[in-house]
């Protein structure tokens, strides 16, 4: 792992296509992550939901966050050093 990448969560859900896409791109780009399964807990949904979020992966770092697959975004974050 680099450790000059930045620290992400994704929250995902089960079956989900593009869940299991921006894992791998953020694996293979060598990001460091959590998972969180979204359909596990009614409130963690709800805080996705109520920051304006309507699909899965939801991508959040210490600088950004997005909705979808975008291996764009998850390049530019594999490039950027840790933020303190």
């Amino acid at each position: 792992m680099n450790e000059e990448t930045t620290r992400v969560t994704v929250y995902t859900k089960p079956r989900c296509p593009q869940c299991e896409a921006t894992k791998r791109q953020l694996t293979r780009q060598g990001v460091e992550f959590d998972t969180v399964d979204i359909t596990s807990d009614p409130a963690i949904l709800a805080e996705i939901q109520a920051a304006g979020f309507r699909q899965a992966p939801v991508v959040m770092t210490a600088d950004t966050s997005w909705s979808g697959y975008r291996p764009d975004l998850i390049r530019a974050i594999a490039s950027q050093p840790v933020s303190a």
